[in-house]
């Protein structure tokens, strides 16, 4: 069976969340088909007894109940389903799934502080590369707040405080909007509560940077007031979305100024009630770690949970082999989605990769980051033929841009997207609206160079059938002359129209790098 539907839900003291995804075990690797979220405010506890109450459960239940059926109609093949620290900490937490068990019919595991975090890790390896270096992961829940340090291997540091958005709302809030003394003592006993999981982080970090992943609702609810603060729109995905300490100071000061009413008109959602508590909890995290900037990763513990059942079910190696491999196994997923001439696709990405090799140092000084930007914009240039052939390329810069490519942050795919934009037709230009939003004046040197090598790429397998076996380029920067020296793949043919393709698609190459371009056809 390549193909499995399975579907996993956390019950968290906020919200029940659940995904339903179709598993590739070939990849492997894993897509959404659904997801659901409602907010019961299941750690609205019962004051004198610490008990979740009756209304609470309630409500619980009735979205059970529902995310139920929509997976029997989905025709799910398993239901994976985990509750966390409102369960954990309530004194009839364990009735509470036996009530499931018998009402809705869900068998609930009760997992750990350390084992949310454990499997928060493997969620955030699913979509991001760590690259073996050590990056710390902060997930701020409704009951509690996890903190990971990990490079890709074994994580080395688990931790889950009892400091959640729900928990300290409860705890300190009174007033509306929440008086400035309220404001000093939840930012006191945050500080209090996170010190020893900071130092220890700090301690096993040395003098390393500290390099910071965010997840979950509360931290995406920030990320998107800040940018839309800044330009007045939220990235869509925030998968990749950077936000700094200034930032999330800014909009913390912005928000404990509200009323429960603006802040609800700000955010359209229930999560204007929690947002004060939750902004503080990462304004103090991130003082506390001395951490600059934030990565948003929108993949967390709901995803870690299907890595997980993955691993147990023989799908995964071993976790770092899935995690060195995020970017491989994307691209590939979108290649199948796509139905992309992979033959070709390697074909042309393996010239794009000669062509930027033998330049470099000549023509450009770009790294092997930029290297594989290109290198994935080849295998997915054509990605828009999916949609239509008439501007494919406009179509191509979409699918990337806003499909599941994981393990890039949201400026990298910016870059991607550009690069196949550009692959055929106009150049970049600065009136293009795509162009404009990659984040800098380097970012947009690099695509205006490196699609030029992109667009000879593509025209060196203009028939689709590795008609071009090898090439040298020569180029002479006191002439200004670049001679490309092509060798068939078979000797008796004359490559007529990968040189007309050539010839055609040459101009913003000699236009950038400000040289003239000849191709001389050699056999042997």
């Amino acid at each position: 069976m390549t193909d499995r539907r399975i579907a996993a839900i956390d019950i968290g003291t906020n919200s029940i969340h659940m995904i339903v995804v179709q598993i590739n075990t070939r990849i492997p690797s894993f897509s959404a088909i659904a997801t659901e979220k409602d907010s019961v405010r299941l750690g609205e506890r019962c004051a004198q007894t610490g008990k979740l109450s009756e209304e609470a459960m309630s409500r619980s239940l009735a979205t059970l109940q529902r995310f139920s059926e929509i997976c029997h109609s989905l025709k799910v093949e398993e239901i994976v389903a985990v509750a966390t620290s409102a369960v954990r900490e309530a004194p009839n937490g364990l009735e509470f799934i036996r009530t499931i068990q018998q009402t809705v019919g869900l068998q609930v595991s009760l997992i750990s502080g350390q084992e949310e975090a454990r499997r928060i890790y493997l969620g955030v390896l699913s979509a991001m590369e760590l690259q073996e270096q050590n990056h710390v992961i902060v997930d701020i829940g409704g009951g509690s707040t996890e903190l990971i340090l990990g490079n890709g291997h074994e994580p080395e540091f688990l931790s889950s405080t009892k400091v959640g958005a729900v928990r300290l709302t409860d705890l300190f809030f009174t007033c509306d909007p929440p008086s400035a003394r309220e404001i000093d003592r939840l930012q006191g006993y945050v500080r209090g509560m996170m010190e020893r999981s900071t130092e220890e982080i700090l301690r096993l970090l040395g003098q390393e940077e500290v390099r910071l992943i965010g997840t979950s609702g509360t931290i995406e609810a920030i990320a998107s007031l800040v940018a839309k603060e800044k330009t007045g729109t939220v990235p869509n995905p925030l998968q990749g979305y950077e936000i700094s300490f200034a930032d999330v100071q800014q909009i913390a000061e912005k928000l404990q100024k509200m009323t429960l009413a603006q802040r609800t008109e700000l955010l359209r959602s229930k999560r204007a009630e929690i947002i004060v508590a939750g902004a503080l909890i990462l304004l103090e995290t991130m003082s506390q770690l001395s951490a600059q900037r934030l990565i948003v990763c929108q993949r967390s513990l709901r995803e870690g949970v299907i890595v997980d059942w993955m691993m147990r079910h023989g799908l995964i190696e071993d976790r770092l082999r899935f995690q060195t491999s995020v970017r491989d196994r994307s691209i590939h997923k979108l290649s199948d989605k796509y139905r992309i001439h992979t033959t070709s696709a390697k074909c042309i990405a393996r010239h794009a990769m000669s062509l930027f090799d033998q330049s470099l140092g000549v023509l450009h000084q770009w790294t092997s980051e930029q290297r594989d930007y290109l290198w994935t914009a080849a295998m997915l240039h054509n990605a828009g033929h999916h949609i239509n052939h008439s501007a494919h390329h406009k179509h191509s810069y979409y699918l990337i841009r806003h499909g599941e490519l994981l393990g890039y942050t949201e400026s990298e795919l910016e870059i991607i997207a550009n690069l196949a934009r550009y692959h055929r037709k106009s150049e970049p230009k600065r009136k293009h609206d795509n162009f404009q939003r990659l984040a800098n004046d380097e970012m947009r040197l690099f695509v205006r160079q490196a699609s030029t090598l992109l667009r000879l790429a593509v025209a060196l397998d203009r028939r689709q059938i590795g008609a071009i076996s090898n090439f040298y380029l020569i180029c002479d920067l006191t002439t200004r002359q670049a001679t490309l020296q092509i060798f068939p793949t078979s000797a008796n043919d004359p490559c007529s129209l990968e040189l007309w393709s050539l010839e055609y698609k040459k101009v913003p190459f000699e236009k950038e790098f400000n040289l003239r371009l000849e191709f001389v056809l050699l056999s042997g």
